[in-house]
């Protein structure tokens, strides 16, 4: 049996850096246990110990010798910022009911916050609940740009079939927000299902021939706030309602477009039982309206 320790850390695994070229080659095991054995994006073993190395973070949940998740993160630059990119962070199927990814994440940002760095950044799938949950909800981070088809075709378990959009997620780790969310100060439900009321819907949705939700339009968002629904179980949708998959798809690509544009901006997530189904939506708020376009000068380019 796992048990929870007062830091919040679960008994019976163990937290550290990778240092040993058998722990390295165990990443490739779990990722193939998620995106299946044919996935052929893994980060080879060498790689992974040159990025520990020389400024990565290459950081395990351990069980005894056993390595149950993984999260890798290297430097990042964008000209005015220092900070970690978070390539890659599963756990093994077997594990994913003890809360490791979110303790995984926890220990990177003490990590990344004791290299003097203060962000994160990663890019996830929009359409994964189970993702969006945990690095927004849970971990209070900023979905601030959509990433359309960021990582071309993969033909994995999880990607085949479905253009690879993303959101990236902007991390900073050491704000008053983000202290609050790892430190499990949510909104009630009760606060959640008000704002949900009281917000406007940009992607509606009906339950299809399968039982499942399948979204119908796309409008713009209005108000001071708005909800934006995603599948519950993405998985489910792949097995049940496979039709689908691409209406989701260019439904939320639409849906973030519309949002960002408008000056919106991602400040929670939420999962909402309705109606003897579970829901899930990203919530809006109102932002600082984007600056009008430049004129164009007619000079050459």
């Amino acid at each position: 049996m796992v048990g929870s320790t007062a830091s919040g850390r679960s008994e019976g695994f163990r937290f550290r850096r990778l240092a040993k070229p058998e722990e390295f080659r165990q990443v490739d095991e779990v990722h193939r246990a998620v995106w299946g054995a044919e996935s052929t994006v893994s980060v080879p073993p060498p790689l992974l110990r040159a990025l520990e190395d020389n400024g990565g973070l290459v950081l395990g949940a351990f069980a005894d010798i056993y390595l149950a998740g993984v999260t890798v993160s290297v430097l990042g630059w964008d000209g005015t910022t220092l900070y970690h990119y978070a390539h890659l962070t599963v756990v093994r199927p077997e594990y994913q009911n003890h809360h490791l990814g979110f303790q995984l994440k926890a220990f990177q940002r003490e990590e990344v916050l004791r290299l003097g760095l203060s962000e994160v950044r990663s890019a996830f799938d929009p359409l994964q609940s189970r993702n969006a949950w945990l690095f927004v909800r849970r971990l209070g981070g900023t979905p601030d740009r959509y990433l359309p088809h960021y990582f071309g075709q993969l033909g994995d378990d999880v990607n085949r079939g479905l253009e690879t959009d993303r959101l990236r997620l902007v991390w900073s780790i050491a704000s008053p927000h983000v202290e609050e969310r790892v430190a499990g100060k949510l909104p009630t439900p009760e606060e959640d299902r008000r704002r949900w009321t009281s917000s406007s819907a940009i992607v509606e949705t009906e339950t299809g021939d399968s039982g499942l939700r399948v979204p119908t339009e796309v409008g713009e968002p209005s108000g001071a706030s708005a909800h934006l629904e995603i599948p519950f179980d993405l998985a489910a949708v792949r097995e049940h309602e496979p039709t689908s998959l691409r209406r989701w798809r260019h439904a939320v690509r639409d849906a973030f477009r519309a949002a960002f544009d408008l000056g919106y901006v991602v400040d929670d997530f939420v999962v909402l039982p309705t109606d003897h189904e579970r829901r899930s939506f990203y919530l809006l708020s109102r932002g600082t309206a984007p600056p009008p376009p430049a004129a164009a000068s007619g000079g050459s380019v």
